[in-house]
C-alpha cells in the first residue's frame, strides 16, 4: 500500500478549517456548560428539596444517556415539538452545552464540598449573605481545585464534538468523511484527522498544567 503524502498536503487546509469549527463548538459548549454547571452544581447543594431534586434529575438524565442520543433529540425530535427546523449549528451547541453542563455541575459540586465548611460560617459571621459568601469566598477557592477536571471535560468535549457530524455539521470529523468520499484515501485522512485531534488535546493539557502551576505559585505567595 502506498502512502499518499500529496493527498495529506492537499487536504490539510480543509481539515484545519474543520478543526477551527471543532474548537469553536468546544469553546462555546464548555463555556455555556460552565454557566449551566455552576448553577446546577450549587442547586445540587441547595437546602430546598424541589431545587435539589430538579438539579439531580437533570444531571442523572444527561449523564445516563449518550450524547449522540441527545443530539438526535434536539435536532430531530425537538422540531416536531416546536414545529420548525433547528439549525445544525444551534443543535450542536445546545446538545453539547447541555451535556457538558451536567458533568461540570458534578465538578463544581465536588469542588464546593471540598472547601471547609468553616469558610461559609466565617463569611456568614462577617455579615455576608449566603450568596455573597459563595461568590467571594467559596467559589474562588473551589475554582482553583477544579481546574484539572475542567481541563479533562474540555478535552472530552473536544473529542465528543465529532458526534455532531451525524447531523451534517462540518467539523473536523465530517470534513474528513467528505474528503474520503471524494478521494477514497481513508488511511491517510483518518491518520491526519487523528493527528490534528492529538495536537489539540495535547495543547489543552499543557495549558491546564500551566494554569495549575500558576495558581499553585500564587497560593504560596
Amino acid at each position: 500500500m502506498n502512502f499518499d503524502f500529496d493527498l495529506i498536503i492537499q487536504s490539510i487546509p480543509l481539515l484545519l478549517i474543520g478543526a477551527g469549527v471543532t474548537i469553536q463548538i468546544t469553546v462555546l459548549s464548555v463555556g455555556f456548560g460552565l454557566l449551566i454547571g455552576m448553577f446546577v452544581g450549587i442547586a445540587r447543594l441547595s437546602q430546598k428539596g424541589i431545587i435539589k431534586f430538579v438539579a439531580a434529575v437533570y444531571v442523572d438524565f444527561i449523564r445516563g444517556t449518550p450524547l449522540l442520543v441527545q443530539i438526535f433529540i434536539i435536532y430531530f425530535a425537538m422540531p416536531i415539538v416546536l414545529g420548525q427546523r433547528i439549525d445544525p449549528f444551534f443543535a450542536a451547541i445546545a446538545a453539547c452545552s447541555i451535556n457538558s453542563g451536567a458533568y461540570v455541575a458534578e465538578i463544581f459540586r465536588a469542588g464546593i464540598q471540598s472547601i471547609d465548611v468553616g469558610q461559609m460560617e466565617a463569611g456568614r459571621s462577617l455579615g455576608m449573605t449566603w450568596v455573597q459568601t459563595m461568590r467571594y469566598i467559596i467559589l474562588p477557592q473551589a475554582f482553583k481545585r477544579i481546574i484539572p477536571p475542567l481541563g479533562n471535560e474540555f478535552i472530552a468535549m473536544l473529542k465528543d464534538s465529532s458526534l455532531v457530524s451525524v447531523i451534517g455539521f462540518e467539523e473536523l470529523t465530517r470534513r474528513g468523511q467528505l474528503i474520503i468520499a471524494r478521494t477514497y484515501g481513508s488511511f491517510e485522512i483518518w491518520m491526519t484527522v487523528a493527528f490534528i485531534y492529538l495536537i489539540m488535546t495535547l495543547t489543552i493539557s499543557r495549558m491546564v498544567t500551566y494554569l495549575e502551576r500558576r495558581y499553585r505559585i500564587n497560593d504560596q505567595h
